[in-house]
């Protein structure tokens, strides 16, 4: 099954901080060089131009994933204004996103009419880096923090949120396989997740996820999967953590088979969902719960191939 990789403003908080020093390839599709966005400008990236088919971002894309060989999305440095941006495969070749500047929501709830922001769907091959920013401008539109209006304000995107913002992961991944995370800076309430799965039938496996060089500060959770406990099976395999950072982290490593949000569910059912040859390799920092590390398998379909090296996580 090929990535489907959504950024849900509801769910995926996105300040993501992107490291590489990888230069850009001469078939590089420059959203400012050669598709014509404004920078600095509050120009709409999805909209720039004068006619409905000039979306810099969008064409940019396009072209890149009709080439044959691999190709690299360059949003250069600046600041450029994005309502939504849907950005679907498959592609013909290995494609790229070199995020350099920021990329910024709007601060109105009401420009949210669904769910996702930016999206990613049916791609293989795929990789995002580059230093730069999605800002979802979580400070305006979360600026009284209340349950009030909830039909906008659940699909908000925020950014650098607390540990008790509501549903905030940084990087939140299903259906997805071979997606790597590399050199990601995460700052947002509920770290890294895969999941929550089992919770509909016929989900898609989870397969082939590396997250390595990443730095997660004051979070509830670092490295998470998560399941809920019930009726529909799944599959998870391959899912590997190496070279992270924990700062200030209250889970740092955690496998939860009965996750059961608002209690909400049956707890006294094992989750289907199969884990297997997950591991978790240098992995060093502070955690605020004594238990650093927390395995919650199914009983009736048990992780296989859990392995742990080189964890050294202190508790503060």
């Amino acid at each position: 099954m090929a990535p489907h990789l959504n950024i849900v403003p509801s769910m995926f908080v996105l300040l993501l901080l992107f490291i590489s020093t990888s230069k850009v390839q001469p078939d590089a599709f420059d959203v400012v060089a050669k598709f014509s966005a404004k920078v600095d400008e509050k120009t709409d990236l999805s909209k720039a131009g004068s006619t409905a088919l000039n979306f810099p971002f969008l064409d940019a894309w396009k072209e890149a994933c009709a080439s044959v060989t691999p190709s690299t999305v360059v949003i250069p440095k600046g600041t450029y204004l994005l309502t939504k941006v849907n950005l679907e495969g498959p592609c013909k070749a290995p494609i790229e996103i070199n995020v350099q500047g920021t990329i910024q929501a709007p601060g109105d709830p009401s420009a949210f009419k669904d769910p996702n922001w930016v999206r990613f769907y049916s791609i293989e091959n795929f990789k995002m880096f580059g230093g730069g920013i999605f800002d979802g401008q979580g400070s305006i539109a979360y600026e009284k923090n209340t349950c009030d209006n909830r039909e906008f304000r659940s699909k908000l995107p925020v950014v650098e949120a607390p540990a008790e913002s509501p549903n905030t992961d940084g990087i939140h991944m299903g259906k997805s396989d071979g997606v790597n995370i590399i050199g990601s800076d995460i700052k947002t309430g509920h770290g890294i997740n895969i999941g929550s799965l089992g919770k509909f039938q016929n989900e898609e496996p989870v397969e082939g996820i590396k997250v390595s060089n990443c730095t997660i500060t004051n979070t509830s959770n670092g490295a998470r999967i998560k399941t809920w406990p019930g009726k529909y099976p799944g599959i998870v395999t391959e899912i590997h953590f190496e070279d992270i950072t924990v700062n200030n982290v209250s889970s740092p490593i955690l496998i939860d088979q009965q996750y059961c949000p608002w209690n909400k569910c049956r707890k006294n059912e094992e989750s289907k969902v199969k884990l297997s040859s997950i591991s978790s390799k240098n992995i060093r920092g502070t955690s605020t719960l004594p238990e650093a590390i927390k395995f919650i398998c199914s009983g009736s379909s048990p992780c296989q191939n859990v392995e742990l090296a080189d964890i050294d996580i202190k508790h503060t």
